[in-house]
């Protein structure tokens, strides 16, 4: 019989934990929750989560930093995120994919469509998980985060063959602060270059490593031993 899979509903509304965990809970799935981005992360350090679905305007610690904060971590960068909020404008919704989520839902929105969203995030991220040769049901309760990181980053450093061309030391750079989900223009402060031109090495990285959005393109570099 397989496990449940874990995840970790974050909102400061009540009544929206309620309806998201109850629909959750009915369709098969173990449900946490967590009021802050706060609680979030200290319960991403007690129990394996499997995706997170979260509000971004919460007290504390919101959405868009809650997200920033999981994939400075080895072992939560690939985790699936789903970002709602009743901001619909693109701007804000560029903010969220910048962030690092995987995908942005705007309120209001129909449980069903949640589901299936949830459905094909997870079913992504089993794959992912296949190819790195990690089995959640062979990962213990007491399997600390750092384990699991150090497990990853071994896993992660193999070749980069399937690399169109090999990528020069500014796109490495770029990558490599990509990867904690800062946008371009934190990106260009950190490295004196515009946002336009970071935007330009973004898409050389896309090109280069055959990805299409930054998600994509962070797993792809993880996988690769691209960034450390």
């Amino acid at each position: 019989m397989s496990i449940p899979l874990n995840i970790l509903v974050v909102d400061d509304d009540l009544g929206t934990r309620l309806s998201i965990s109850d629909y959750l809970e009915l369709s098969g799935y173990k449900v946490i929750t967590a009021k802050d981005g706060q609680e979030a992360l200290n319960i991403l350090e007690q129990y394996h989560i499997d995706l997170i679905v979260t509000d971004i305007v919460m007290p504390n610690m919101n959405g868009y930093e809650l997200v920033r904060q999981l994939r400075q971590k080895t072992s939560w960068r690939l985790l699936p995120v789903i970002l709602l909020t009743g901001r619909t404008k693109t701007q804000e919704r560029i903010l969220g994919y910048q962030s690092g989520c995987d995908l942005y839902l705007p309120k209001p929105f129909e449980l069903e469509e949640l589901g299936a969203a949830i459905h094909n995030l997870l079913e992504r991220s089993q794959i992912i998980q296949a190819e790195y040769g990690y089995n959640r049901e062979n990962v213990s309760s007491s399997t600390s985060h750092k384990e699991v990181e150090d497990n990853l980053q071994v896993q992660s450093n193999v070749e980069t063959s399937q690399i169109v061309s090999p990528l020069t030391t500014r796109e490495k750079e770029v990558l490599e602060i990509l990867t904690y989900g800062l946008s371009n223009a934190e990106i260009g402060n950190q490295l004196h270059l515009s946002p336009r031109t970071v935007e330009k090495y973004v898409s050389s990285l896309f090109r280069k490593t055959l990805t299409n959005n930054r998600a994509e393109l962070v797993r792809f570099a993880i996988k690769h031993g691209l960034v450390e």
